[in-house]
């Protein structure tokens, strides 16, 4: 009878010892699953982030390009008010000299106008071509013109430092519409119809300009933020918006 009870107290230590090494081989089991879950999480933020910074990095290239692009077209524009200058000292007292001068640097600003960021084009165009018919219908002096020129050149300059909300009709699947847009210097170009569209002004490889719609969600929550924070006034700080420079 002794014998016996010594062997059961004996054995009942072994069984939960056993349970206890099972329990803790399981829990080990189940740890290692979630070392392994959160190591594969882990490549996979590691990975998401990598392409991230790959986007963002092109996206920087694009836009040190284009601000490249716009640093030149402004160096131009200071340029042609230089020139205008020049002029204006060799002959002030000469207006028949100094129309066909005139006349040459307003075509080249309506060519650049033409060719450029597609903002108010026709209003800038006309206030350009008003000037020129004025000019060649002798209904203005040509010393007077030049400076009326000087104001739409340096109007130019201004315009490319400048943000906010306007108006204007632009070209849409070969429709036009009078639309808003989210002007961010001579850039960036957004837009909402009347009909709740958003969407941007892209530039083609070739240079040509032209308005898209946005085809999906995410870009047309960003322009919506973009518009209403012009519309309180807020016109600097950090913006996250569709890139117009990739397709």
């Amino acid at each position: 009878m002794g014998t016996t009870l010594s062997i059961l107290v004996l054995a009942f230590p072994s069984t939960s010892m056993g349970n206890n090494l099972e329990n803790l081989a399981k829990s080990l089991a189940k740890l290692r699953g979630e070392v392994e879950t959160l190591q594969t999480q882990l490549d996979m933020e590691k990975e998401k982030h990598s392409s991230r910074m790959a986007a963002l990095n092109s996206q920087l290239a694009d836009l040190s390009v284009e601000e490249r692009r716009q640093k030149l077209s402004i160096e131009k524009l200071h340029n042609s008010i230089e020139k205008l200058t020049e002029s204006t000292k060799k002959a002030e007292q000469s207006g028949d000299s100094l129309r066909p001068v005139l006349l040459t640097i307003l075509g080249d600003y309506k060519k650049y106008i033409q060719a450029g960021f597609p903002f108010k084009k026709e209003d800038r165009l006309k206030a350009v071509s008003d000037l020129e018919n004025n000019l060649n219908n002798q209904l203005i002096d040509p010393n007077k013109a030049i400076n009326q020129a000087w104001a739409l050149i340096e109007d130019e300059i201004r315009l490319s430092k400048e943000n906010g909300i306007y108006q204007q009709t632009i070209e849409l699947n070969g429709e036009n519409l009078l639309v808003d847009i989210a002007k961010l210097g001579t850039v960036f170009l957004f837009f909402q119809t009347r009909d709740s569209r958003s969407g941007m002004a892209r530039r083609s490889q070739e240079g040509a300009w032209r308005f898209e719609v946005a085809d999906n969600s995410a870009d047309i929550d960003r322009i919506k933020v973009l518009f209403d924070s012009l519309k309180k006034q807020i016109r600097q700080g950090y913006f996250e918006i569709p890139n117009p420079l990739r397709k």
